[in-house]
């Protein structure tokens, strides 16, 4: 069995699952100062593992991290978590590898291994949630880059000007998530409070949020016909607000696709929603220690 470990900046889980992604047990408790939070999880993880040693954990946490040597470096939703050598000082309190990655690759990897990209071998994850990130399959393998920081499509800019995101105007980020969207919609004077809000608006017919989430699914064509081109995928899953919006975005995202992308690319690339839903986290732990476990088996 395997141990996973998903930090939020609220919430940490542990769980335990097995390698063809079942989860067997899961203990949630507020995420603290490291010091304090740590301590829990060795409790908690020795009260799930029942005096059991796990083949490997993994750790999803947010960047900036180092994930080679798996220090967690002061995420912005983990004040005071600076240079905390984690898989460390978790291989020493269980007895068996540990392994961190961030939450899009950590995402991106569950996707793969057990939802909606399942059977790829090159396959972009997008978080489209509290903020854009990706998680990027290629040639059946994560890849992470030279410092860990390949995926970042949120900072890529698509406009001049827009709301801001990855504290950049006129990101893809800015446009295409939780936060984005809702500055998006004040923006274009509309009067809502949450970017649920806006989706729900338009599913009712409301011109104002239609006009908004347009001008969102229009930047994700665009940003989506950024990596087709770069990276040639054969699947683009995506999380969150697609996932629970896609009616809402599919229309003027593939408009946008056909006529910016090349079309040998697009048209050999399917774009879905990610199929984990609220399970992706504990799945994105539990994938990051059976990858980690699964590549030392092949050393």
């Amino acid at each position: 069995m395997f141990l996973g470990v998903d930090i939020g900046g609220t919430k940490t889980a542990l769980c335990l699952g097995t390698q063809d992604g079942k989860i067997l047990e899961k203990i949630k408790f507020e995420t603290t100062t490291p010091e304090n939070t740590i301590a829990e999880m060795i409790r908690v993880g020795k009260t799930l593992l029942k005096g059991q040693t796990p083949k490997a954990i993994g750790v999803s946490c947010g960047s900036p991290q180092d994930s080679v040597r798996g220090i967690i470096q002061e995420p912005p939703n983990l004040p005071g978590w600076k240079d905390i050598h984690i898989t460390e000082l978790l291989s020493e309190a269980f007895g068996a590898p540990a392994f961190l990655a961030n939450d899009a690759n950590a995402c991106g990897l569950a996707e793969w291994k057990y939802g909606a990209g399942k059977g790829t071998k090159n396959m972009i994850f997008l978080t489209f949630g509290t903020g854009l990130g990706a998680g990027l399959i290629l040639n059946g393998k994560l890849y992470e880059g030279t410092c860990g920081m390949a995926g970042e499509a949120g900072h890529v800019r698509l406009a001049k000007d827009g709301p801001v995101g990855f504290g950049k105007a006129g990101s893809f980020e800015g446009f295409c998530s939780g936060g984005g969207i809702a500055k998006l919609g004040k923006m274009m004077g509309g009067d809502f409070a949450t970017t649920k809000d806006i989706c729900d608006a338009a599913k009712n017919g409301d011109e104002k949020a239609l006009a908004i989430i347009n001008e969102s699914a229009t930047r994700l064509g665009q940003g989506l016909s950024i990596l087709i081109d770069i990276l040639n995928p054969q699947r683009i899953v995506i999380g969150s607000i697609f996932a629970r919006a896609e009616d809402l975005f599919r229309g003027p995202m593939e408009k946008v696709i056909a006529e910016e992308a090349l079309d040998c690319s697009w048209q050999v690339c399917e774009v879905v929603p990610a199929a984990l839903g609220e399970s992706i986290g504990d799945m994105a732990a539990i994938s990051v220690a059976v990858t980690g476990w699964e590549e030392l088996q092949n050393v």
